[in-house]
């Protein structure tokens, strides 16, 4: 992958957001990491996703931050391999020597054997969609380091929680849900800013929508992962773009995504959506 800043942030950007005692969100310029585990266990917590390239400096401060000096993950979960979710995976890896784990269907954009489509800049939306042409599209080879997760829906070094196949922003794109406080981690299946336009990322100005447009491939099952993480009646869901959601709007605005994700999130035109037409 090319190792190389994107020029884009958000007023969110290195503000560590609760979400609850044992879930932490950092929001890195645009996108999310989330840091899972009990702070009094600075042995046993897990890093879900890798931020943006040359991120790698500020995960590991914010993970010594929260969990002590020289602390480290037992593994690094990936929600999906686009750049944004993976970008300093490398050098943690490297720096921290531990497993990374992502579904079956994720592993040859993981493993150099594949590259994800190039973005879609022709879909309807704002100067993010246009300036995704610079986005890095090729995939990564983490060698030895990844591992598929296993295939009972469990998590490794996360005992209550389960991954859930949300495809459709990618293919083996997965999401996180704990049963117990119907916490959700989402990755990019939803997020609660319009994430296609400079603007609103920017100001991080709340919103549930789609995933971007710019990178997702299958709308359809993109539709259906919506409708499957709305039946599980989350409590509080942590995106990959946005800041956390809660409550009875979360609720709301899940509820009516899925009612009406076609107006909402699908593209009036776009080279994956015409395919799916045609």
């Amino acid at each position: 992958m090319k190792d190389r800043f994107i020029p884009v942030t958000s007023v969110a950007s290195g503000i560590d957001q609760p979400v609850a005692a044992d879930i932490h969100c950092l929001p890195i310029q645009v996108v999310n990491v989330c840091f899972v585990g009990d702070l009094n266990k600075p042995k046993d917590w897990v890093l879900i996703d890798a931020g943006m390239p040359k991120s790698a400096d500020d995960i590991i401060s914010a993970a010594e931050d929260l969990y002590g000096e020289q602390a480290a993950p037992k593994a690094i979960i990936l929600t999906h391999g686009h750049f944004d979710h993976v970008g300093a995976v490398e050098k943690l890896v490297e720096y921290w020597g531990v497993p990374v784990y992502a579904h079956e269907l994720e592993m040859p954009y993981l493993s150099g054997k594949k590259d994800y489509p190039e973005p879609d800049t022709s879909v309807d939306g704002g100067m993010v969609a246009k300036m995704s042409r610079i986005f890095p599209n090729e995939g990564i080879d983490l060698g030895e380091h990844i591992h598929p997760l296993p295939a009972d829906g469990t998590i490794p070094y996360m005992p209550q929680w389960r991954w859930i196949h949300t495809p459709g922003h990618t293919e083996g794109h997965v999401s996180l849900f704990r049963e117990k406080d119907r916490s959700l981690i989402v990755g990019d299946a939803f997020v609660t800013v319009k994430q296609e336009y400079l603007f609103k990322v920017l100001t991080q100005e709340q919103e549930l929508s789609g995933p971007p447009r710019y990178l997702t491939t299958d709308w359809k099952a993109a539709w259906d992962s919506v409708a499957k993480l709305e039946s599980l009646h989350p409590k509080v869901a942590v995106t990959g773009h946005g800041l956390p959601m809660a409550g009875a709007q979360l609720n709301e605005e899940l509820a009516i995504l899925n009612q009406e994700f076609d107006r909402i999130a699908i593209p009036e035109k776009g080279k994956f959506v015409d395919q799916e037409k045609n």
